[in-house]
């Protein structure tokens, strides 16, 4: 949705800055020139008005049409200049941000943290800063970069990043080179595992069902089961925030990113790339299935969010969460 309002907002931008610059350039000042010589024959002859006067007098007064869309192009252009190179707000399509983004979360990204780009090309023109750890950024899918993603940035260029498995936590160690004999560990600390305000659906189909208080297989039947997810806050490098993970769910390790010559659930982050993961760790495809994100697909830097309506994914909206509009991140 976001691509195609994009594209419909550059061709209205187009058009109208065409007819903006014919009118500007070319319609007006023909008009000036009919109207003045208009006024030259009738104080020469002081007569009735002849076919070319009718003309020049009907000449003056712009089309609606012309002047409408001729009016909305200074407009356009500059909606069409922030949100390629200032700010763009973007929508919050899934819930692997959680607790941090919800679902109907509207969000305002600052395009210009990272680099003034390109808006086609998705050329650096402009250096402005860089990623750091612990940053929720948009960025551009690797895999189809028509789609816009949103994670938080957990490894910097140059840095091994390895996850534990089975207690879900992240290792990083700064400028890794395997020369090293004692590498520095980035100090990442994690609060006590509590219950979080978020429940987890899941729909079991075929055969399932509950029979004295114990999941077992009965004919027909189908069950909707609900899971409390577990949080715990984690430190990135100094930036706090809160960790969701379901309770004895475990990683799909059979599509987990393998780097070459590197084990399972461990990645050196290439230069000009970085390695993202969501905040719901279980309930995100991130850097771990499908490896890193180039600096060149990088959109911008979420900043606050502007508007929240209490929604589920793929459902419509049944209010305003009006407590989290202004939160910064």
């Amino acid at each position: 949705m976001a691509h195609i309002f994009s594209l419909i907002l550059t061709i209205a931008t187009l058009i109208t800055g065409i007819i903006w610059c014919l009118e500007r350039f070319k319609l007006s000042p023909a008009r000036l020139r009919l109207l003045a010589q208009s006024g030259q024959k009738r104080q020469g002859t002081n007569t009735t008005l002849t076919t070319e006067d009718i003309i020049a007098v009907k000449a003056n007064h712009k089309p609606e049409w012309t002047e409408a869309y001729a009016s909305i192009f200074p407009v356009l252009l500059l909606v069409l200049i922030v949100r390629s190179f200032v700010f763009e707000p973007f929508q919050i399509p899934s819930g692997s941000m959680m607790p941090e983004l919800l679902v109907g979360d509207f969000i305002l990204v600052k395009k210009f943290a990272y680099g003034i780009k390109d808006p086609i090309t998705r050329t650096t023109l402009i250096e402005t800063g860089h990623p750091k750890r612990g940053d929720v950024v948009v960025f551009k899918y690797p895999i189809n970069p028509d789609l816009d993603y949103i994670k938080r940035i957990v490894g910097l260029p140059g840095d091994r990043v390895s996850y534990d498995l089975i207690n879900k936590r992240v290792m990083i160690q700064p400028d890794y080179t395997n020369e090293q004999d004692y590498p520095t560990v980035l100090p990442i600390t994690y609060s006590d595992i509590s219950p979080s305000d978020f429940v987890q659906i899941f729909n079991l189909t075929g055969s399932h069902g509950i029979k004295n208080g114990f999941l077992q297989v009965l004919p027909d039947q189908q069950v909707t089961c609900g899971i409390r997810l577990t949080q715990h806050k984690e430190s990135l490098d100094g930036v706090l925030h809160n960790i969701l993970t379901v309770p004895g769910q475990q990683d799909q390790l059979n599509i987990y990113f393998q780097q070459s010559g590197k084990p399972l659930a461990e990645w050196i982050v290439p230069q000009g790339e970085y390695f993202v993961m969501g905040d719901n760790r279980d309930n995100s495809a991130d850097s771990r299935y499908w490896g890193f994100v180039p600096e060149r697909n990088l959109v911008g830097k979420a900043i606050a969010i502007w508007m929240s309506f209490d929604k589920q994914e793929g459902k419509w909206p049944t209010g305003v969460r009006l407590n989290r509009i202004g939160g910064i991140y």
